[in-house]
């Protein structure tokens, strides 16, 4: 059980942290974070509780009212380092579920543990009942998805554009699709979209980033009704975006939406490695020949230089499928750990009308004759929905 809860420390004092940390060595997913790290790294580790250690008083009401803003229903201890009565009135009136003075009350903490995760618990499960009953998403936690590729011209982009307008229209979910390609593009061709707006115009409002802001520059695809942020397509005005630019936006948008997929660049450099590290979920995008299998080595590497979590996060999807690919997808199997998230036919004649037409795959929910490669991707759209 212990397994299934993510749990987070916050706070400055080391020593208090180390003391907290030996509560919990039963527990697989324990995470540690400063007051400065607490704003900004919340929403991507997603806890299902917090354990809280005081620091200026306002400091801490400050965070704590923070986090209720990002998530009303999170549990949260507080750990005071003295027994001060108006501090612990304060944050009890700010809404933690229970409050602690250690060292003194260290064995009262202890026994309380198994209280606060079984509240953990049943706070999650009843979320996750609700979104299945309703058949709809939950908003103020949306999740990340990347599409990368080492390798150009591997697929990437039309692989993501088809999934989004796939799964707007399969399912109830708020979806944005971002175009990170910042020097070239791709989205704006695939979906048919012609506008002078794109993510650029968020930069004089960076600071108070929020969803009217993402709305106002967004554009729809006419069929699906898909949100898209589009490239600038300038490659200087990708040099020159503020470091924390993509962390700030994907992070706004993750509260404003259910899914947000993110079309990465082949290059990596630290607006990639910001959509990555923010990533819920990696779809590496791999053509079953010798390079592309060579790329994906590469990338592992690379990955690890720059500590890129890949475990349970990276998935792969096998594109342009054939009977005459010199590598097979049992091959690939043998060959790597990840998990294959989807098999994507090759179909060149259904693929290439629709890239020459600059028209999307899909005009109705229900739409009849699909080419095999959107067929594909419905079916797998489905399988998540599922």
């Amino acid at each position: 059980m212990n397994g299934d809860i993510k749990i987070l420390l916050i706070g400055n004092q080391e020593q208090s942290i180390n003391m907290l940390r030996g509560f919990f060595t039963e527990f697989e997913k324990v995470d540690v974070l400063a007051y400065r790290e607490a704003r900004t790294e919340l929403d991507r580790i997603a806890p299902d509780l917090v354990f809280l250690v005081e620091e200026e008083k306002d400091a801490s009401i400050d965070l704590i009212e923070y986090i209720h803003l990002v998530n009303p229903l999170l549990p949260i201890v507080f750990i005071a380092l003295s027994p001060d009565f108006d501090v612990l009135r304060n944050v009890t009136r700010s809404g933690v579920i229970d409050y602690f003075v250690l060292p003194d009350e260290n064995a009262m903490l202890f026994g309380r543990m198994e209280n606060f995760v079984q509240m953990a618990m049943q706070h999650k499960q009843q979320l996750n009942e609700t979104a299945s009953a309703s058949q709809s998403f939950k908003r103020g936690r949306g999740k990340i998805i990347s599409f990368y590729s080492g390798k150009g011209g591997s697929g990437r982009t039309i692989i993501s554009t088809a999934f989004a307008q796939t799964l707007k229209f399969e399912s109830t979910a708020q979806v944005l699709l971002i175009d990170l390609n910042l020097q070239f593009g791709g989205v704006e061709t695939y979906l048919s979209i012609e506008s002078n707006r794109s993510i650029a115009d968020l930069l004089p409002v960076i600071n108070e980033l929020n969803e009217g802001h993402i709305r106002n520059v967004s554009q729809k695809e006419p069929f699906s009704r898909l949100e898209i942020l589009l490239s600038p397509r300038d490659a200087e005005v990708a040099e020159n975006l503020p470091e924390g630019f993509v962390s700030t936006l994907l992070r706004t948008c993750r509260r404003s939406y259910d899914f947000v997929l993110v079309d990465l660049p082949v290059a990596m450099n630290e607006n990639t490695y910001s959509a990555l590290e923010e990533s819920d979920k990696i779809f590496y995008v791999l053509n079953l020949d010798t390079p592309s299998v060579s790329m994906l080595k590469q990338v592992e590497v690379l990955f690890e230089r720059l500590g890129i979590e890949k475990h349970g996060r990276m998935e792969l999807l096998l594109n342009e499928v054939g009977r005459e690919n010199e590598i097979k997808p049992k091959d690939i199997v043998s060959l790597t750990d990840y998990p294959i998230q989807a098999k994507l036919p090759r179909d060149v004649k259904g693929v290439q009308a629709h890239i020459n037409k600059s028209i999307p795959f899909r005009k109705e929910p229900n739409e009849k004759k699909l080419v095999p490669f959107a067929k594909e991707i419905r079916k797998w759209v489905s399988s998540i929905l599922e």
